[in-house]
């Protein structure tokens, strides 16, 4: 099974090993919310990065390939190694809203390569419940890294991949965007035929903590039988549904086009029950 969470308190042990190489990444970012790079500065864990996801862990922007594109690995390599990152070292990604953001640096560098990335279980609320510190302002300019990525190390599928999916199609947008009620970004409301409403927020606790493997195992198991794939409104936060599966043993490819590139599709039919 895939080592996907690092406790609060076992990253603080972790960091407090003099000998530890950990790398950390704060990649606070959230729909509607410019304002990571403040929230950095404002507290951080000591040592963190700032990494900005909508230019650090995505291309431009558009609509034949939807609001998220995945960047080119040449790209994330540039940006990895300005993080500092170095081969064989461990990774821990954090944010403040319980791995929403996170988990898309997890998946991406993973995809890429990098086999020892852990997602901090509960972000930053988690850390400072542990006693952890923060420290606020600027840090240091790392020194450069020299990892080296190569890309498909994890599988992805495209629209014509998500309009034949045979399996379990999992849309893990809210409800209701997947019913169609709403569709405040998008251009059309609704969903891809045959997907099945599988709310990211359902994989946390009311601490914001992953739920256990047994009951992220249960959830998804109920969901359907077959192959996963799963796609959200731009293949942020459906890389926190891959990360609940892996924490559950459970392999699933990602649609990073996701519904901002189908609705903007007018061929790509809509369903709204």
């Amino acid at each position: 099974m895939t080592t996907v969470l690092i406790s609060a308190q076992d990253l603080r042990k972790q960091l407090g090993d003099t000998g530890s190489r950990t790398h950390l990444l704060d990649v606070r970012w959230a729909l509607g919310d410019p304002d990571g790079p403040q929230h950095y500065l404002d507290g951080h864990i000591p040592g963190a990065v700032f990494v900005d996801l909508e230019t650090e862990l995505a291309a431009p922007p558009s609509p034949a390939r939807g609001r998220h594109p995945l960047p080119e690995v040449a790209h994330l390599q540039k940006c990895a190694r300005s993080w500092g990152l170095r081969a064989a070292a461990p990774v821990v990604v954090y944010d403040a809203t319980g791995g929403m953001a996170a988990a898309r640096a997890w998946w991406l560098l993973r995809w890429a390569g990098v086999a020892d990335v852990r997602i901090l279980d509960g972000g930053l609320p988690a850390w400072e419940r542990a006693g952890g510190e923060l420290t606020t302002g600027s840090e240091s300019d790392p020194a450069p890294g020299d990892i080296v990525l190569t890309t498909g190390q994890l599988p992805v599928i495209d629209a014509d991949g998500a309009a034949g999916w045979d399996g379990l199609l999992l849309d893990a947008r809210a409800a209701e965007r997947y019913r169609g009620e709403v569709e405040p970004i998008d251009p059309r409301a609704g969903h891809i035929p045959g997907a099945v409403s599988a709310p990211t927020a359902e994989n946390l606790t009311a601490e914001g903590t992953f739920k256990s493997p047994e009951h992220l195992r249960a959830r998804f198991a109920g969901l359907g039988s077959g192959p996963i794939a799963v796609y959200c409104g731009s293949g942020v936060t459906a890389a926190h549904q891959l990360a609940a599966l892996a924490a559950a043993g459970i392999d699933a490819a990602l649609y990073p086009g996701s519904w901002s590139q189908w609705s903007n599709d007018p061929k790509r039919p809509v369903a709204t029950d």
